[in-house]
């Protein structure tokens, strides 16, 4: 996959020491699960139990989780609802805003949400467009940790324990989207 790209354009950075950017560089050493998201996602509002599960269980083992806020519409671009959604969800990782879609297009991302794993040496090594396959993305996780330590005592395994495994339970209408327009590119 190559070298993690720098956090570049962004315009604004939550729950970060004086607000200042998180960087590639100044997480030389820790395993990085970057997120691309937009707070209106509904897919993106469903991985979040998700991260915030992995970032509880594996932050003190060296993970880094960093969200960045690429917003699909003109009201995502405000700084102040994009603060109340962090609250909202409960995110203390950093989050920088990327309005212009400048980390976004450094990535060459398409995909709301998408996770790019990056090891210890800074190389993404794992991409994930879309929600599901979480139990997936844990195991890579898990083997990113390892080789960056491979002393770690690693926890149980989060996946099947989330709230949101049970979306598509009965009682749960699955998304749905329809129009002649979604059948492009399939």
């Amino acid at each position: 996959c190559g070298a993690a790209p720098e956090f570049t354009g962004t315009q604004k950075w939550f729950n970060t020491p004086g607000g200042k950017p998180a960087t590639i560089a100044g997480l030389k050493g820790k395993v990085i699960l970057v997120d691309f998201w937009a707070y209106s996602c509904i897919n993106c509002q469903r991985a979040t139990p998700h991260l915030l599960a992995w970032d509880k269980a594996y932050k003190p083992l060296g993970l880094e989780i960093v969200g960045i806020h690429s917003p699909e519409f003109a009201f995502e671009k405000s700084a102040g609802n994009v603060e109340s959604a962090i609250r909202k969800e409960g995110i203390t990782y950093p989050v920088g805003q990327d309005n212009n879609l400048a980390t976004w297009t450094e990535y060459r991302n398409q995909y709301w949400p998408a996770k790019y794993l990056v090891d210890a040496g800074g190389t993404v090594r794992a991409i994930k467009f879309g929600e599901g396959s979480y139990g997936q993305v844990e195991d890579q996780i898990r083997q990113l940790l390892k080789e960056a330590n491979p002393a770690v005592q690693l926890p149980a395994r989060v996946d099947g324990t989330v709230q949101a495994d049970t979306i598509g339970a009965k009682g749960t209408t699955p998304e749905t989207y329809l129009g002649y327009s979604r059948s492009t590119n399939l």
